[in-house]
């Protein structure tokens, strides 16, 4: 992989969102057309592809930091500040309750509070759903933190580089609107419903920015906090109409969270030397 003139590695945001669509979208988009059981494998593998992606980067970066930092990142409990990571399951939390009780003026039900017999995505059966699930809490992080928010970040301040991979990793999820048995086909009931999924993945990534920062980078803290949020959002009986009031609470959330950590949202002392904290 090149390098800066001082022999640091030169981060390549592009090149990294290109391979990860490339590997991603060629399993994702036959699984549309897959018989269900092999559509779920084709989709399991293109599940794993910015991980794998963001480690063979790291691996044949040629940078002794990068390898150790990746490392660090995943199994550096130390790293992880818990009391931080509590407190944003704790937000939302709070979110989910909010957006229920904010729905009740449109006319939804308290019976949301409940939980739902199965998971929203079904395709493969719930066992299998709920370890889809866990996996991608675990699978995905490796390549978004293992790389990806750094890459970028390290060209920016942390705001516009939430704003930039929330968009890019919302648009990832696109084919998975048109494989049966997935939570995003099921909001094709109604266009509105899926337009909103990928409106919200552009807070929520100022939320697991935060999250990622408040805990020295830690991917392990992004993990836990990312599989509270899959759980919520499929066993939580919200809803597709409470999700889009519950889309309202999270940008509200990210103003008041970029708001009281505005210095770590638009610092720009890392830009250019990020490798340089490691």
């Amino acid at each position: 992989m090149s390098k800066t003139n001082d022999g640091k590695h030169k981060y390549r945001p592009v090149l990294f969102f290109t391979l990860a669509y490339l590997f991603t979208w060629i399993f994702w988009i036959p699984a549309i057309y897959a018989p269900e059981n092999l559509g779920a494998v084709l989709m399991l593998i293109g599940l794993l592809a910015p991980g794998v992606i963001s480690t063979v980067i790291i691996l044949t970066s040629g940078s002794e930091p990068l390898k150790r930092d990746l490392k660090n990142k995943i199994v550096g409990f130390y790293k992880v500040k818990w009391a931080n990571v509590f407190l944003a399951i704790g937000v939302f939390a709070l979110i989910v309750v909010c957006s229920i009780l904010l729905s009740l003026l449109f006319g939804q039900s308290l019976d949301q509070f409940a939980f739902t017999e199965d998971f929203n995505f079904t395709g493969v059966g719930v066992c299998s759903a709920l370890a889809t699930i866990i996996l991608a809490s675990i699978i995905e992080e490796v390549g978004w933190k293992g790389y990806c928010e750094d890459s970028i970040g390290n060209y920016m301040n942390w705001f516009w580089e939430s704003m930039i991979f929330g968009a890019i990793w919302a648009f990832w999820h696109f084919p998975l609107l048109f494989i049966k048995g997935t939570y995003q086909a099921s909001l094709m009931v109604n266009p509105l419903f899926a337009v909103n999924f990928f409106v919200s993945a552009i807070p929520m990534g100022f939320i697991i920015t935060w999250v990622y920062l408040v805990s020295d980078r830690s991917i392990l803290a992004c993990m836990v906090f990312h599989l509270f949020v899959n759980f919520m959002q499929e066993k939580i009986a919200m809803t597709p109409e409470t999700k889009c009031v519950e889309t309202i609470v999270v940008v509200i959330a990210t103003v008041i969270i970029v708001i009281a950590k505005k210095e770590m949202f638009f610092e720009t002392d890392h830009v250019g030397r990020l490798e340089e904290s490691f």
